[in-house]
C-alpha cells in the first residue's frame, strides 16, 4: 500500500472519534473524523489513507465533514471505508467515491440446520458449493446473456432473477432498495462493460470474495436476533460479491469521462482521483444512471448465486431448500452513491447524495428504507472478518443519523496490501492453520488463499468494538466460518 507523502495529524476527541483538523491539507472545506481506537488509528497513519480522507474534504458542497470508519485503508480517490454526503446542487459526484466494485455487498441466508448436523459433510458441502459457485480471477461459467440480453438485469436487478426463477419473491423483501436501484438506465453501460458481464451474472470472483458456511456462534442482542431469525449453533451463509467486470468497466468509463471532463474545463484537483462533477449536471447525471445499472447487476448476481446455494445445499444434504430453510436474513451495499434525506448541518432537513465507499448503511428502528420485518428493530448490518476468525451481524443505530449520514463498517479492513501478503504468507501454512481450527476451505488458486489470509486484515473484534463504542451500530451475533469458498 502507498505511503503518506505527508504526516496528518490526528487529534482524539473521545474514546472512539479522531479528528482530521481543517487546514491540514489545503482547500479543506470541512474536517476529517474518523471513528477509530488508538491502535486502529495508528495503523491508518501508516498507509496514506487519512491524507485521502483529508483530501476529500476540499471538494465542493460536501458537508459535516469527512468521514471514516474503523476499517478504513488506502483505496482510489476516496479511502475505502470513507462517507462523505454533497449537496445536491453546490456538490459534486465522485466515482472514485464509489470505486470499482459497484455495489460490492454482503447477503446472508439463514437455515434451519445446526452446525453439528453438518459437521460429517462440510467438505462434501464444500465441494458441492464451489461446483455451483463459479469462483476465480475472471470466473465465467454464470448465465450467458449476450450484448442488450443484459439490459433487463440492468433495470430490474434481483427482480428480474426472481422472475426468471433464480429465487423466491420473499427474497425481495429482504434487500436494500429491494435489490433494484431506481434509475437505472441500460444505455449508460458501454457494449464493452456489457462484454464483460455477458458471462458472469452467478459467478463470485477473486480477492476479498467469497462465499462462506458459517455458525452462529454467540448472541448479543436477543431481540434483534429473534426478529432476524437467528439463533446459537444455526447454520448460516455469508456471501460477499458484487458487480464483477461489468461494474468495474463502468467505474474505469466514467472515470476516464470525468478525468477528460476535468482537463477540458482546467479544473485543478488536491488529487486527480477525486474527478468529479457538480450533482446537477449532465454528466452526474449519466454516470448515476450507469452506476445504478451497475449496482442492478450485482443485485441480479448475488440472486443467481442465492439460487446456486439452495441448489447445493439440496444436492449434499438430499433436502429442499424449503425444508432446509434456506432463507434471507438481508443484503446490504457497500460501494455506491444515494440520494437520501437526513438532517443537515445547518439544522434543517434535507436531500443529500451519500457516497459510502465500503461503508455500509446503518439505518435505526423507523427510518424509511428498512425492510417492513425490521422496522421495530432496524436494520442488520453485515461486518464479514477475515476467513480464520469471525464475522458479525450488527444493527444500525440512531448515531449513525447523528455522526456519519446512517453509515457504518463494512468488514475488518485490510493492514497488507494482497502483494504484500502473497509475499508474507506460505499456502500451506494458511491452510493448515485454517484446518486446524476446523475450517474447511475451496480455493480456485492459491493465491486467493494467500492474498486473503487472515493476517492481512485489522482484527475484526476491534473494528466492531470501535463501531459500537461510536454508536453507529450494536452488536447482534457473532458468526465463525466452518467452510469458505475463495476465488
Amino acid at each position: 500500500m502507498p505511503h503518506p507523502s505527508r504526516v496528518i495529524p490526528v487529534e482524539r476527541l473521545d474514546d472512539w472519534r479522531y479528528r482530521v483538523p481543517r487546514g491540514t491539507v489545503p482547500g479543506m472545506w470541512v474536517e476529517g473524523m474518523l471513528f477509530s481506537t488508538p491502535r486502529l488509528s495508528e495503523v491508518s497513519r501508516a498507509d496514506g489513507c487519512l491524507e485521502q480522507l483529508a483530501n476529500v474534504a476540499t471538494l465542493p458542497g460536501i458537508l459535516g465533514a469527512s468521514y471514516a470508519m474503523p476499517d478504513i485503508h488506502f483505496g482510489y480517490g476516496f479511502p475505502v471505508g470513507g462517507v462523505a454526503a454533497f449537496d445536491l446542487t453546490e456538490g459534486v459526484v465522485s466515482p472514485g467515491g464509489i470505486g470499482y466494485d459497484i455495489n460490492c455487498g454482503v447477503r446472508l441466508l439463514k437455515t434451519d440446520l445446526s452446525g453439528e448436523e453438518i459437521r460429517p459433510r462440510l467438505k462434501d458441502l464444500a465441494r458441492t458449493l464451489a461446483r455451483a459457485v463459479p469462483s476465480g480471477v475472471g470466473s465465467k461459467g454464470g448465465l450467458r446473456l449476450a450484448g442488450r440480453e443484459l439490459d433487463p438485469v440492468l433495470e430490474g436487478g434481483a427482480r428480474w432473477a426472481v422472475s426468471s426463477g433464480y429465487g423466491w419473491e420473499e427474497d425481495l423483501l429482504l434487500q436494500e432498495e429491494g435489490g433494484n436501484l431506481p434509475g437505472a438506465v441500460a444505455v449508460r453501460v458501454s457494449e464493452r462493460a456489457h462484454e464483460r458481464g455477458s458471462r458472469q451474472l452467478g459467478t463470485l470472483g477473486s480477492g476479498n470474495h467469497f462465499l462462506e458456511v458459517q455458525e452462529v456462534q454467540e448472541v448479543f442482542h436477543p431481540d434483534a436476533a429473534k426478529a432476524f431469525g437467528l439463533a446459537p449453533g444455526q447454520v448460516v451463509i455469508m456471501l460477499h460479491t458484487g458487480s464483477r467486470g461489468l461494474g468495474h468497466q463502468v467505474a474505469t468509463d466514467y472515470i476516464q469521462r470525468f478525468d477528460e471532463l476535468r482537463l477540458a474545463q482546467g479544473t485543478t484537483l488536491i488529487d486527480r482521483q477525486l474527478s468529479c462533477a457538480r450533482a446537477d449536471s449532465a454528466e452526474a447525471r449519466a454516470y448515476l444512471e450507469g452506476m445504478a445499472a451497475a449496482a442492478n447487476f450485482a443485485w441480479a448476481n448475488r440472486q443467481v448465486i442465492t439460487h446456486g446455494i439452495r441448489s447445493a445445499f439440496a444436492e449434499a444434504l438430499s433436502r429442499s431448500p424449503e425444508e432446509l430453510g434456506i432463507r434471507l436474513v438481508y443484503d446490504l451495499s457497500h460501494n455506491m452513491a444515494k440520494v437520501e434525506e437526513h438532517a443537515l448541518p445547518d439544522g434543517g432537513r434535507g436531500r443529500v447524495l451519500v457516497h459510502r465507499k465500503g461503508a455500509t448503511r446503518a439505518f435505526p428502528a423507523g427510518r424509511s428504507g428498512i425492510p417492513a420485518p425490521y422496522q421495530e428493530v432496524g436494520q442488520p448490518v453485515l461486518i464479514p472478518g477475515d476467513m480464520g476468525t469471525a464475522s458479525y451481524v450488527l444493527l444500525g443505530a440512531q448515531g449513525s443519523l447523528e455522526r456519519s449520514f446512517g453509515s457504518a463498517c463494512h468488514g475488518a479492513g485490510r493492514v497488507l496490501s494482497r502483494t504484500a501478503a502473497a509475499r508474507r504468507f506460505q499456502y500451506s501454512e494458511v491452510i493448515q492453520a485454517l484446518a486446524g481450527k476446523g475450517i474447511v476451505v475451496e480455493a480456485s488458486s492459491r493465491e486467493g488463499v494467500t492474498e486473503e489470509a487472515p493476517g492481512a486484515y485489522k482484527d475484526v473484534e476491534e473494528v466492531v468494538r470501535a463501531t459500537a463504542g461510536a454508536g453507529l451500530a450494536v452488536p447482534v451475533v457473532r458468526l465463525v466460518p466452518r467452510a469458505v469458498i475463495k476465488g
